[in-house]
């Protein structure tokens, strides 16, 4: 798949992993790695610092128990406006491959 457009669709994915309860960094990428197996754990953990830098996901840490305290994500309400336009932007985009007859090919 292409560079750039993985990078849009890990951001579009990762926003949806965390549009619920908060995860733990671990159990984000190993979820991910099901979708995408050919993604490094750097790549997701990029994504994510810069969700958190870009302030659409926040980080906390979570109650130790019998071990270091876990790094947890959650959306932000910036976060959530940007899934829903991204989410927006992603059934036109399936639209219009639908009306181009891209997504009726086969490969």
């Amino acid at each position: 798949m292409d560079a750039q457009l993985k990078k849009g669709i890990l951001e579009l994915c990762l926003l949806q992993c965390l549009s619920g309860e908060p995860l733990y960094g671990y159990d984000i990428i190993q979820t991910m790695h099901a979708y995408f197996p050919d993604v490094t754990e750097s790549t997701f953990y990029a994504v994510l610092r810069r969700l958190d830098k870009e302030k659409l996901a926040e980080t906390f840490r979570g109650e130790v128990s019998n071990g270091p305290a876990r790094k947890y994500y959650r959306l932000t309400d910036a976060g959530r406006k940007r899934l829903k336009s991204m989410r927006s932007d992603w059934s036109e985009l399936q639209r219009i491959v639908r009306e181009l007859g891209i997504a009726d090919t086969q490969a």
